[in-house]
């Protein structure tokens, strides 16, 4: 006779039967049996977050760096709506994730019982897909279901609703070895026709521009781009997701494009006429008002595995549905076998018109000043880490300053929130970080107002001696706010100043890390040494920059790529 496993039990295997490593979480009462089952064995390690917001930005920075399905369990209530945000970061991102929470008995769903949410009602609209399990039965199926739905064809965060009957019920537990799904069938090849009809428009580009976004990281295609773009030696721009897709150090890499990209970028990306773009969806961020972006006739190319970003904002002329990988591949066989090549003499002369753009020096800033410019933060970072640290970010003026100074040459080493734009998310995504990647060094770029949203995760921090760099650019503001106050809002900064902060130095001894504060820009590279230097320990750097900077070039909301605010 076989052994029945309680739901519990089952829930366990499961995770243990995906080969999962590490599921971060906080328990509570609708989810302890499962976290009993955790306590019994250690294939699965549990780390304890102090808030379930961090718990999926935990797994969404294990999940960025790793390429592996980040996981995270919470508890019913307060538990799941804490960890909204965290999913909605990762839906937005198309980070695979699978979020497990606890729900209160099936008998008592619906009678507003103690802890009781509509878990599946609430995070509908910022999932992929998610599951209520009311049988037993359907349970080891269901987390199956969940970890394939979430990993394949645009990835996304799969939540899996477990009442707290189902995880003590029994029954035999077998494990699907694999799923067919009539609903979810996602194309990963593209097709040929099409492919071939991209090659005639590249081959014949005069001036071309190669686009690539967060499709080519999540995809592992960063290899395929990088043969196609030196085969081709056409100009490439990486949106924010998609930094480290190209290499950055590259001369054909003209920079992040968008919101705060540089000038040569915006400028190709606006007067191209081929537009190849790989694993985008031209947000909002990166080309302006679509209305000014097609002021320019161009022909586009649009390659992703989600058919609803293909023209969803801007109409293209060549869609190709299709994995961002395979599609590379095809693209340059079909490129390889034609006789024609491209126009060499109409690159030359565009390039020409690019690195006159490139001039400009979009990104240069007052290197002498007698204060700290965050620039230089970053740029000392660099050069302390040799390009070679994962670096997470929070959200404002330190993230895009991370983005613009920071050369990323590797895929998966930076992780932010972009679509999402979750103040909170750095540290927390560091700890995911360094817990997929032990013995990598990684820094968390932050302000001292994002850093404050996920502070308690410090704690964490200590109890697993991460060893995380905590970089905090602490210029008192609400960096982007006040910019956007000072640009458009008359200077009136309101509730951006932030008059009441901590001493970040002793409240990171508090927590038994190491704290520096650094006031002169002298002191800087040598402070960021001694803190990579001690490689057990975390370090909370508190940088006191300059209040005034701002971000350039800024290519102000309504406006159009080429009307670029400058330095």
């Amino acid at each position: 006779m076989e052994t029945e496993l309680t739901g519990a039990e089952i829930t366990v295997r499961c995770l243990q039967k995906e080969g999962v490593d590490y599921i971060f979480g906080y328990p509570g009462g609708a989810v302890l049996f499962i976290y009993d089952e955790l306590f019994k064995q250690d294939k699965v390690r549990h780390v304890l977050v102090r808030h379930e917001q961090a718990a999926v930005h935990a797994a969404d920075g294990y999940a960025r760096s790793s390429n592996k399905v980040g996981v995270a369990l919470v508890t019913s209530g307060p538990g799941v709506t804490n960890a909204v945000t965290g999913i909605a970061t990762a839906y937005m991102d198309s980070i695979p994730l699978v979020v497990i929470s606890g729900q209160v008995p099936t008998h008592a769903i619906g009678l507003d019982a103690f802890q009781e949410v509509d878990t599946v009602g609430i995070t509908r609209p910022c999932v992929k897909h998610n599951f209520l399990v009311k049988e037993i039965g359907e349970l080891a199926a269901t987390i199956k279901k969940a970890f394939y739905i979430a990993s394949t064809g645009r990835p996304g965060p799969v939540l899996v609703d477990i009442p707290k009957d189902v995880s003590q019920q029994t029954t035999v537990f077998r494990y699907p070895e694999s799923v067919a799904m009539r609903s979810y069938n996602p194309v990963t090849k593209g097709h040929s026709g099409q492919i071939k009809k991209a090659v005639q428009l590249i081959l014949g580009a005069k001036r071309p521009m190669i686009y690539a976004g967060g499709g080519v990281i999540l995809s592992d295609a960063a290899p395929q781009l990088t043969e196609l773009v030196q085969m081709l030696g056409f100009p490439c721009t990486n949106t924010l997701m998609g930094l480290g897709g190209y290499p950055a150090t590259d001369p054909r890499f003209v920079g992040m494009l968008g919101m705060h990209g540089t000038y040569e970028a915006n400028m190709a990306m606006q007067h191209c006429d081929v537009l190849v773009a790989i694993g985008a969806r031209f947000d909002d961020r990166v080309i302006g008002n679509p209305k000014h972006f097609f002021n320019e006739e161009r022909r586009i190319i649009h390659i992703d595995i989600d058919p609803s970003s293909i023209s969803k904002r801007v109409k293209v002329d060549v869609p190709i549905v299709g994995s961002v990988s395979d599609v590379l591949v095809e693209l340059i066989k079909q490129l390889k076998s034609r006789k024609e090549t491209v126009d060499q003499a109409a690159l030359d002369a565009w390039w020409a018109q690019i690195e006159s753009w490139r001039s400009r020096d979009c990104l240069k800033y007052d290197r002498e000043a007698p204060v700290i410019k965050p620039q230089m933060v970053i740029e000392k970072l660099y050069k302390v880490t040799g390009g070679n640290a994962f670096i997470t970010s929070d959200v404002g003026q330190h993230q895009m300053w991370a983005a613009q100074f920071y050369k990323f040459d590797k895929p998966r080493r930076w992780i932010n929130s972009g679509g999402l734009g979750t103040m909170g998310f750095g540290l927390p995504a560091a700890m995911g970080v360094q817990f997929a990647n032990p013995g990598s060094p990684v820094a968390c770029v932050t302000g001292e107002a994002s850093i404050q949203m996920c502070i308690q995760e410090l704690s964490t921090c200590k109890q697993y001696n991460l060893p995380i760099k905590i970089i905090n650019l602490n210029n008192r503001y609400m960096g982007m706010v006040r910019q956007w106050q000072e640009f458009f809002h008359g200077n009136r900064y309101a509730e951006s100043y932030m008059d009441a902060l901590p001493d970040f130095v002793r409240l990171a001894e508090s927590y038994g890390h190491v704290g520096m504060k650094i006031q002169q820009p002298g002191d800087v590279e040598d402070a960021l040494r001694e803190a990579f230097g001690l490689k057990d320990k975390l370090v909370f750097m508190d940088f006191v920059t300059d209040q005034t900077e701002n971000v350039f070039p800024m290519v102000p909301g309504g406006k159009g790529l080429s009307e670029m605010i400058l330095v």
